[in-house]
């Protein structure tokens, strides 16, 4: 933690007052004294100093800048490339050709069940519910079954 006399120096030094002697005296005393301060002061100097190399400076920008060689960025993307398909999960991302060749066995695969479907649904014939009423003779025996079908025909075509 940085002690009040630290602040009040960087303060007064940063919004341009001078500075009296008797304050900055006692600003390097207190820095000699704990290490805390004497710690925080170095990380803002070398703070301060990497800002000062940013600085724009117009004579360096005026300066050629080296260009590529012709074809540079093609080689850079193609070599990237090749390492993002070297890598591991470069192998499980398949091409459009793979997505292609699974619609298409969707496709085949729904085609095969709903032919199956429409073939089975012929062998229920006589399911519907005339069907079930014009086979119920109520004068000869029959069994339970046709008359628990007979009778939920009977209440699902109701109407009032």
């Amino acid at each position: 933690m940085i002690h009040e006399i630290v602040i009040d120096e960087l303060e007064q030094h940063l919004s341009g007052a001078g500075v009296s002697r008797n304050a900055s005296r006692a600003f390097y005393a207190h820095l000699n004294a704990c290490s805390e301060c004497r710690a925080e002061v170095s990380q803002m100097e070398e703070l301060s100093a990497a800002l000062r190399d940013l600085r724009f400076d117009p004579v360096i920008a005026l300066e050629p800048v080296a260009e590529p060689a012709l074809g540079f960025y093609n080689r850079v993307r193609y070599q990237i490339v090749d390492r993002k398909q070297k890598e591991a999960w470069g192998l499980f991302s398949p091409g459009a050709a793979f997505f292609r060749r699974v619609a298409f066995a969707s496709l085949l695969l729904l085609a095969g069940l709903g032919s199956y479907l429409v073939t089975r649904e012929s062998s229920f014939k006589g399911a519907d519910a005339a069907s079930i009423m014009a086979q119920h003779d109520p004068v000869s025996t029959h069994s339970e079954k046709s008359d628990r079908d007979r009778m939920l025909v009977t209440l699902a075509t109701y109407r009032e």
